[in-house]
């Protein structure tokens, strides 16, 4: 099958062309707070529009237009690593990070949602740059590509395949027929809890500049902050329950928000893996604040909060902390490092496997179980009430899979530069799942300016993979993707 050259420039540089005009909402911190950052941010919007505009114009001639599966997946990881790119240059042109292994990490990281940073000083920080930092993990939450798809039909280009490419979860629910309207309300929902989660962490008594960055982190579940203790710099237990809430909301499927917002609690509830999220996270917050609690941590209230914080940021992947997990004994680093690979809810703008893809997972090995007593009948795994399709578990198990040989393989890469085991498989976990903070080196209290040029381009790719949830990047690496039909 030859590929539509045309269409896949042209959408890269309608994604070009956003990245450009993002940077330039960034223009009013630094001319606000008189940083010297101002020339920098026009200079890489100018670049970055003007590439944008050129792929655009070269693609203007009538051509067809349509879009199929695998220009899709090219597309959406060609999109990402341009945005990456292009979006590095505000830090190098400011010098706030002047070398291009350094900013490009540092900027997938933020796409990504990743949250995984090589900055030791963020609050020394030009505003209208570390307004950008955040800004990239709010873009990249939701997803450039979905936003694109409410745009795309407008210039008669189709836009499902790049949904599907962009958020390849285990069944997309959608809120409407049109994926159109679908993204639409998706953006609806996005922008108006960012809204929601500004207003209260202003009442909390954050400054305008710190809420509003929070808050596009916090709805990305990027987890960049404006303070080098990250969210630990606020003691006011009403910011962090704040926080501990949206972050929650981030983790959730948003087709499940949709009805909460709309009053259809009964929906909400009867979700398996909404419930199966809710439980989890209750219970394995209140086990660990009893544990830190005995141990003398603090009030029985604040070792509750900080365990609840610290459970609900790593399921959801966003990577905020108050405080480090790794000295609440081995057996505490231990579940925290296992929770690295839960994952918010599908459909949410959370990384990692996804519970739901545990609970299926959970579920054919119970049901294989029966199946080896009766061997004739016909065992289907249910979720929700309905049986799953086959496909759909093959779908999981091959994923779960692939993650385990893709973590595997990542762990021994990066341990080849010297790297020992706790911090090579705490990195490779933390930017896989798209998290943050891992174990070793690379804890909570550390980030990763200290390691090797070669491991960061390794660990680049992991966040990348990781994002786009394995199969959509992994499928460009295989022959029969590029063999003609």
């Amino acid at each position: 099958m030859n590929f539509n050259y045309r269409v896949i420039l042209k959408v890269l540089g309608i994604l070009l062309l956003m990245n450009g005009a993002f940077m330039l909402l960034c223009l009013p911190f630094s001319i606000y707070y008189g940083g010297g950052d101002m020339y920098a941010l026009l200079q890489a919007s100018g670049i970055t529009s003007l590439a944008g505009l050129i792929l655009f114009l070269f693609t203007k001639t009538k051509t067809n237009n349509d879009l199929r599966k695998k220009e899709g997946y090219l597309i959406v990881t060609l999109g990402w690593l341009f945005m990456s790119f292009f979006g590095c240059l505000p830090y190098i042109f400011s010098g706030a990070i002047p070398d291009l292994t350094n900013a490009f990490f540092e900027t997938l990281s933020g796409f990504s949602t990743t949250g995984a940073s090589v900055l030791t000083d963020v609050q020394s920080m030009d505003k209208g740059i570390l307004f950008w930092r955040s800004l990239t993990q709010w873009i990249g939450g939701m997803g450039i590509i979905v936003l694109t798809v409410a745009i795309l039909p407008l210039l008669g280009i189709g836009g499902m395949q790049l949904f599907i490419a962009e958020a390849p979860g285990i069944s997309p629910d959608k809120l409407a027929p049109r994926i159109k309207e679908t993204a639409k309300r998706l953006w609806v929902i996005y922008c108006g809890l960012t809204a929601l989660e500004l207003i209260l962490l202003r009442m909390g008594g954050m400054t305008f500049f710190d809420a509003f960055n929070h808050s596009l982190t916090t709805m990305a579940t990027g987890g960049f902050s404006t303070k080098n203790a990250s969210i630990a710099y606020y003691h006011d237990p009403f910011i962090q329950y704040v926080i501990i809430t949206f972050m929650f909301l981030a983790g959730t499927n948003f087709t499940m928000a949709y009805f909460g917002f709309h009053g259809q609690f009964r929906k909400v509830f009867k979700n398996e893996e909404f419930r199966f999220y809710l439980t989890f996270c209750i219970a394995a917050s209140v086990i660990i604040g009893l544990i830190i609690f005995s141990l003398g941590h603090d009030t029985f209230e604040k070792s509750i909060r900080d365990a609840l914080f610290q459970v609900v940021s790593l399921v959801t992947t966003t990577g905020f902390v108050t405080h480090d997990y790794t000295s609440w004994t081995s057996f505490i680093t231990i579940v925290f490092f296992l929770l690295m690979f839960a994952g918010g809810s599908a459909g949410s703008t959370a990384g990692g496997v996804k519970l739901v893809r545990h609970i299926l997972l959970i579920k054919n090995s119970l049901q294989e179980l029966k199946r080896i007593l009766h061997p004739s009948a016909i065992i289907p795994v249910r979720l929700n009430g309905k049986a799953v399709n086959r496909d759909i578990t093959f779908n999981v198990l091959a994923f779960i899979m692939i993650y385990i040989l893709v973590m595997c393989f990542g762990a021994i890469a990066v341990s080849a530069f010297g790297i020992d085991f706790n911090t090579s498989l705490g990195a490779v976990a933390t930017t896989l799942g798209n998290i943050g903070p891992g174990i070793g080196a690379v804890g909570p209290v550390d980030n990763f300016a200290h390691l090797p040029n070669g491991v960061k381009w390794i660990l680049s790719f992991l966040m990348l993979v990781g994002r786009l949830e394995l199969f959509t990047v992994l499928i460009l690496f295989t022959p029969y993707f590029w063999k003609k039909v």
